[in-house]
């Protein structure tokens, strides 16, 4: 529509809807007189005392009052066409105001202008008028599309009209649904039966014109087809695929299927026009080219454009050589052996790429910035280190980067390799045979890897025996301290699964194209074209999945051979189509036996969970339905469609179809905090306080722990078998999440995760009690308790367990998480001591903070603060505020009723001049200074905010204390006292003082509890300090560093949090720590999740039932109804964390890739060749260094003999410590180490196995070591010497076991073991390596080492091992008991 101009026309009875009837006042226009001095007002006040009784006198008023009207509505208009436009504006809106009080309705109308500005037609609609007749567009490309679908709606109805495909009463119907076509463009239905949304979705309006332009495209296509038929047609399995019969079959089924429409949209049996785009490329992607589920249309796209590209790639290397009939005589061309070379190397890279684009284009787009700006890179790194970087997309970069140079490697090899082997004639000298034993092999093999060793490893195997019978070795174990250990069988499990995808599976379709290309061009009649076609097709299928869904393909290959060997012999078309084929078949089969088993276990008789009246009256009837519920299920299963139950009924119905990923919007939860919400919020609702909004950031942090070891596990087999499409709930203590795995490629999976609440419903806490409790206690044999067989399910156990949509597969996942622990701070400040000694902790940081601060000197300097401070520099100084009390400070002066200079300098003056003499740059502290007047500024600033932010109550109620505690907290200073507005001369001093004072001091005060009197000492309250302020975050949690320390994995976070939950209004101080948790892992029937998910999208949004306690989301136990429909997106479910589709690598598991290896790049080929070649010169230089021992004798300095606990330059390090100390000398036993090594094996092996402390005495006479009083100035002097020329060697060796890691003494702590170098401590563990950690296989040499009852407090090892300290890359130190390491000898 055009501009809206509102047209008014008053009738004549207008005065009966006036205000003068309602007992009101009517004003009119103001008139001028006709000298135009004083306007004259005709008021109208007729209140209900005085308003005239008698008809004849309202008549007389009505007649004038209507006159007044009529000439006043007459001026109005006349002066809206003469005048102009700037000034009709405001007059008509003033005038009009005026009129609509006497009006009845006024008449509206919009003018459109079809053709020019001059011309436009009146359209009597007001807004909503409109909107209740149109459909409102977004933009104008979604106008032009709709006049287009309409035109084609009309152009196809009359093509297929004039065709004469109905008669009679159909010609109608046909007509009724092009009409309803093409009214649902102008307006639509909403909500839809097919809408997976609530309000308006204007996608849902395409839906009816599109499909109808697709159906009648369809049915003109196999009308023209089935007229202008050739005589070549193709054969398959003796039937005619283009034969006339068939193409007019097609047509009649699509013409009846377009009578059907209203009936199918009313169901909702055909979804909006993306999802169905969607689903058919991915459809297209899976089961013909074999590829993986998708996450969006465009990564559908995506998908099937690469795999289109690939075979128009693979065409012409397959045309050729089948054109040219060289398979004649038992040969082969050569061109078909590039043909299967090329094949092979691009299905494995296909195999291992992502569906998603995104991450691909992210990373272009950073290389391609990288060298186009590469000059602003120093300013790039300046600004990044200061703001809050997500970790996860660089990650997933340097993932992504890496895969495609492995595979850049490992494709160009394994061309290189298929193309040799095949190219020898192998697979054509070696057949019949050849084909049947490699079936045979991979059916065998298959059976016992993806069949019995998962059985094995599930927590009830065959659901017969009550444990697994190859356990993990965290099953044993009460609770998980350390990451899971990887057990044989898995190392098994990974090598065998390799063997199987990568040799056997590829010998054996190498085979099969082979022998089955000539046979597909010739005999089964496709033809030169079409065959060589379907030889690609197949081939790639074949080898793509192989690659991505090994454990399904041994059935595949069983199915195929015994089936066209023994059953059907003579309908065979070559292994590779039949393959092909029944892979389709066996796909569908397994889908339709799921839903079969979903509906069986919900409507099983004796588990019934009736969750309304509905459910009990539904069941009877669903009885006579059970034929049409087999014949859903199978057409459900062919077009992967959903299976719901009705109302959550024993009445199944069939759902639209859906992809993969099933859900058609992106949901991802979006967490409140401080840089989403207004300041305002902030300050006073407390944004984001609720629970769940909080309690997010673990299940985000869940997500990322599981993107980073997810692949690897699955490989390893931890999950059991797994399958696109499969779901998972993960149980713990207080975690509860349902994983969707959507993409399962080779290297990679993509998956969602979708947290419930912590705190449930009941029907929630019952299904969790069902999935944690244990089978074992069950002694049930029928109706009597007979018990049952050792390690065995009793018979009613079995019975039960057999009857689930779910099964329990692992009890002891092992994840890293936070450990979350939440103490009351109320009865912990509680008593005013408690509340004194947070204080007095508060007053400390706050020096703390104010000594350590880089600003220290410019704020004694600035004038302003000085000029400020100068009252405060009087001894005899004292703040009588009435804010501070002798209950909770410290420091306050009983005598002065107040806090004075003096006590707080008898307080807190040592404790000042400890701070400044651990600064480096010493400043003035006496009593008088400029530095205790700040800190006795800024402590009485901080003690006065609390007290503001407490009402002034803090010292009388806890309530108040804490209420003014947490806005502190979380950063709500109010500065209201004129003795405290020098702090806004530099607002740093509160954020970079005050504030992370308030945050220590509640940890101090944590502290207190363990140990009261240790933070008496101020060397130890100092060091804690600087310990906590480095290893751990306490900050708000609407804080956005705290969510950024979760995700980073800070060991340690501590917050205060403010919980209102069900009226109660109470703080809790809530404590995170790092550690591993366990898990129980349920897998959960597929199809149940769907058709759940389905039902609860049919029953809210199209049949609108809104009552909370509807029956579809109680408890049923054998389905987990409640937690499956509760993990719906919002506002369908209530989980309180839906992640956005992740994916995970292999790579990214260290436990993975220490079995098999890292990926293929350069860079890690060149440094293993560099490896290699220095081992050969370690080795070959031993045997040459001999005679240089003899020259090292001569020094009077006996060799030593180098072994894994030697580090090169320890008499430098001794020496440079203890000449800081002031000593003189000190008689040492000098070892050191010289370039000989000695060529027996026996004895290098003895000495590589002996450690010797090279500070102990030795005894006299010993002839490897002499004991020899030296200045230490002249120790590097004399080894310089000695080792003049001959190259100190220092020890190499290579971690082997990554348990004997100790990632946590370097916290500064009194256990743990004390550093030579600050630099050594600093990269010295997990809380710097950040997303590092050390491997297994990793080299290096080392550099120190601790010793037990060691006399040198630097050398002494804090547990009974000696540890080694071993430098990674020159850059990470690595502390290591010496039994976790492999001794590699002397360092070249």
């Amino acid at each position: 529509m055009a501009n809206g101009v509102f047209d008014r026309t008053s009738p004549e009875s207008a005065w009966e809807s006036t205000s003068t009837d309602s007992c009101s006042t009517v004003l009119d226009r103001c008139k001028e007189t006709d000298d135009g001095s004083h306007p004259v007002t005709v008021n109208l006040d007729l209140p209900t005392s005085l308003r005239p009784r008698s008809r004849s006198q309202r008549s007389h008023i009505r007649q004038y009052v209507e006159s007044l009207l009529d000439q006043e509505r007459q001026r109005v208009w006349e002066n809206r066409e003469e005048a102009n436009s700037n000034t009709s504006g405001s007059t008509s809106s003033l005038q009009s105001h005026n009129v609509t009080s006497a009006e009845k309705k006024s008449k509206q109308y919009y003018k459109f202008y079809p053709l020019s500005s001059k011309f436009y037609v009146k359209v009597p609609f007001d807004r909503l008028g409109l909107l209740a007749l149109f459909d409102r567009h977004k933009n104008v490309t979604e106008n032009l599309f709709a006049v287009v679908l309409a035109v084609l709606v009309g152009i196809l109805g009359c093509l297929v009209l004039s065709k004469e495909f109905y008669h009679d009463f159909w010609i109608f119907l046909f007509c009724f649904v092009m009409a309803g076509c093409q009214y649902s463009l102008i307006k639509s239905v909403q909500p839809d039966a097919a809408s997976p949304m609530h309000g308006y979705n204007h996608i849902i309006a395409f839906s009816r014109p599109f499909y109808f332009c697709i159906c009648c495209g369809l049915v003109l296509a196999f009308h023209y087809g089935a007229t202008h038929v050739t005589r070549t047609t193709y054969t398959l399995y003796g039937l005619a695929i283009t034969n006339q019969w068939t193409m007019e079959l097609a047509r009649d089924l699509i013409l009846v299927l377009l009578l059907c429409f209203p009936l199918l949209f009313t169901m909702g049996l055909l979804p909006q026009v993306n999802t169905f785009m969607m689903y058919l490329l991915e459809q297209i992607d899976i089961n013909i080219f074999g590829g993986t589920g998708t996450t969006s249309l465009t990564s559908a796209t995506y998908a099937v454009s690469r795999s289109t590209l690939a075979v128009l790639l693979l065409y012409g290397f397959c045309y050729y050589p089948m054109s040219v009939n060289g398979f004649e005589d038992n040969g082969q061309p050569v061109m078909f052996s590039v043909f299967c070379g090329l094949l092979v190397s691009l299905s494995y890279h296909l195999s291992r790429s992502a569906s998603d684009p995104s991450v691909l284009v992210q990373w272009v787009k950073e290389e391609i910035s990288k060298r186009m700006m590469s000059q602003s890179e120093s300013s790039s790194n300046e600004t990044s280190d200061e703001s809050l970087v997500d970790p996860l997309p660089q990650k997933l970069r340097v993932s992504v980067r890496e895969r495609l140079h492995s595979d850049l490697i490992v494709c160009c090899v394994s061309a290189i390799f298929v193309f040799a082997v095949h190219v020898s004639t192998a697979f054509t000298t070696l057949q019949p045979h050849l084909m049947e034993v490699l079936c045979y092999i991979a059916g065998t093999i298959g059976l016992l890897i993806h069949y019995v060793l998962p059985h094995l490893r599930k927590e009830m195997p065959w659901l017969c025996f009550s444990h697994p019978l190859l356990r993990n070795h965290e099953r044993k174990l009460f609770e998980v301290k350390d990451a899971a250990r990887v057990m044989w069988f898995e190392k098994l499990y990974i090598w065998s699964r390799s063997i199987e995808r990568n040799i056997i599976y590829t010998a054996l379709f190498l085979s099969a194209i082979t022998k089955s290309a000539p046979h597909i061009v010739k005999d089964t009649k496709l033809g030169l074209e079409c065959g060589s076609l379907a030889i690609v097709v197949c081939g790639m299928k074949a080898l793509r999945c192989a690659f991505s869904d090994t454990p399904r393909q041994y059935i595949i290959v069983i199915f195929t051979l015994f089936f066209f060997m023994f059953d059907y012999t003579k309908s065979s078309e070559t292994f590779l189509i039949d393959y092909f084929l029944m892979s389709l078949f066996v796909n569908k089969l397994c889908d339709f036996i799921l839903k079969l088993q979903f509906v069986f276990t919900y409507i099983a008789p004796w588990q019934i969970t009736w969750g309304s009246a509905f459910h009990a009256f539904a069941q009877p009837f669903s009885v006579p339905h059970s034929m049409m519920l087999f014949a859903q299920a199978a057409i459900s299963s062919f077009l992967s469609a959903p299976l719901n139950p009705f109302l959550g009924s024993a009445i199944f119905i069939t759902s639209y179809v859906r992809p993969l990923k099933f859900w058609e919007r992106d949901y991802n939860t979006k967490r409140a905090d401080h840089s989403n919400t207004k300041l305002s919020s902030q300050l006073d609702r407390n944004a984001g306080a609720d629970d769940d909004n909080l309690n997010s950031i673990f299940y985000e942090h869940l997500t990322r722990s599981l993107q980073h070891s997810l692949c690897g596990d699955l490989m390893m087999g931890r999950w059991g078998t797994v399958s696109q499409g499969d779901c998972f709930i993960i149980a713990s203590d207080y975690l509860n999440a349902l994983v969707h795995i959507i993409e399962l490629g080779n290297g990679l999976v993509t998956f969602q995760l979708r947290g419930l609440e912590f705190r449930g419903t009941y029907c929630q806490q019952r299904e969790v009690e069902a999935i944690t409790e244990g089978s074992e206690d069950d002694y049930g044999f029928c109706c009597c308790e007979l018990g049952h067989l050792p390690h065995m399910l009793s018979l009613n156990a079995t019975f039960n367990q057999r009857w689930l949509a779910w099964q329990v597969t692992v009890t002891k996942y092992v994840l890293e998480g936070y450990s979350i622990s939440d103490n009351s701070a109320a009865s912990m400040l509680q008593v005013f001591d408690l509340r004194k000694v947070l204080i007095t902790y508060y007053v400390k940081s706050i020096i703390y903070y104010t000594v350590r601060s880089p600003k220290l000197s410019d704020w004694l300097n600035h004038d302003n603060i000085t000029s400020a401070l100068q009252p405060l520099c009087d001894k005899k100084y004292c703040d009588l505020d009435p804010i501070f009390n002798s209950h909770v400070d410290e420091d306050y002066d009983p005598l002065q009723n107040g806090i004075s200079r003096s006590r707080f300098c008898y307080v807190y003056h040592a404790w000042i001049q400890h701070c400044v003499s651990r600064r480096e740059n010493g400043i003035y502290n006496g009593k008088d200074s400029m530095l205790v007047s700040l800190c006795f500024a800024l402590s009485l600033l901080g003690r006065r905010a609390l007290g503001t932010a407490a009402h002034n109550n803090a010292s009388s109620s806890v309530e108040f204390f804490l209420y003014g505690l947490h806005a502190l907290f979380k950063g709500d200073f109010r500065i209201t006292s004129i003795k405290d507005e020098w702090v806004f001369s530099d607002m740093e001093m509160l954020r970079r003082v005050v504030a992370p004072g308030v945050r220590m001091s509640l940890k101090l005060h944590q502290d207190h509890f363990t140990a009261p009197d240790e933070y008496d000492d101020h060397q130890v309250l100092y060091e804690a300090i600087t310990s906590h302020e480095q290893n751990m975050v306490i900050s708000h949690e609407a804080d956005p560093i705290w969510r950024n320390a979760v995700l980073s994995n800070t060991p340690s976070l501590l917050a205060l949090r403010h919980m209102f939950d069900e009226g109660s209004d109470e703080y809790k101080i809530i404590m995170l720590n790092k550690r591993y948790l366990s898990f129980r892992v349920i897998k959960v029937n597929k199809e149940c999740v769907r058709g759940l998910w389905a039902g609860q999208l049919q029953e809210l949004i199209f049949l609108r039932n809104r009552n909370p306690e509807r029956g579809s989301i109680q408890n049923a136990k054998q389905a987990l109804r409640n937690m499956i429909n509760s993990s719906c997106d919002q506002p369908i479910g209530y989980p309180i964390y839906v992640s956005p589709l992740t994916t995970s690598y292999s790579g990214t598991n260290p436990q993975y890739s220490g079995i098999t290896g890292q990926e293929f790049t350069l860079h890690r080929v060149k440094k293993a060749i560099i490896g290699v070649w220095n081992r050969i010169r370690l080795h070959c230089g031993a045997a040459c260094s001999v005679a240089g021992r003899s020259s090292f004798e001569d020094t009077g300095l006996s060799p030593y003999q180098p072994s894994s606990r030697d580090i090169s330059g320890r008499w430098r390090e001794r020496a440079r410590s203890s000449s800081a100390s002031g000593s003189a000398s000190v008689s040492a036993s000098v070892s050191v180490a010289c370039s000989g090594l000695p060529t027996n094996k026996e004895k290098d092996s003895k000495d590589r196995s002996s450690f010797k402390s090279t500070t102990s005495p030795l005894k006299p006479g010993s002839a490897s070591n002499i004991t020899l009083p030296l200045q230490l100035s002249q120790i590097p002097e004399t080894i310089a010497a000695v080792s003049k020329d001959k190259e100190v060697i220092t020890r190499r060796v290579r971690i082997q076991d990554v348990s004997c890691v100790y990632d946590n003494i370097n916290l500064g702590r009194r256990i743990d073991v004390m550093w030579p170098k600050d630099k050594w401590r600093q990269m010295g563990g997990k809380s710097s390596w950040n997303d590092w950690t050390p491997e297994e296989g990793m080299e290096g040499p080392v550099v120190h080492q601790w010793t037990p009852c060691h006399r040198d407090p630097r050398s002494r090892s804090h547990i009974d091992k000696t540890m080694l300290l071993v430098n990674i890359d020159d850059k990470y130190y690595v502390p290591i008991t010496e039994n976790g390491v492999l001794d590699l000898g002397a360092q070249v």
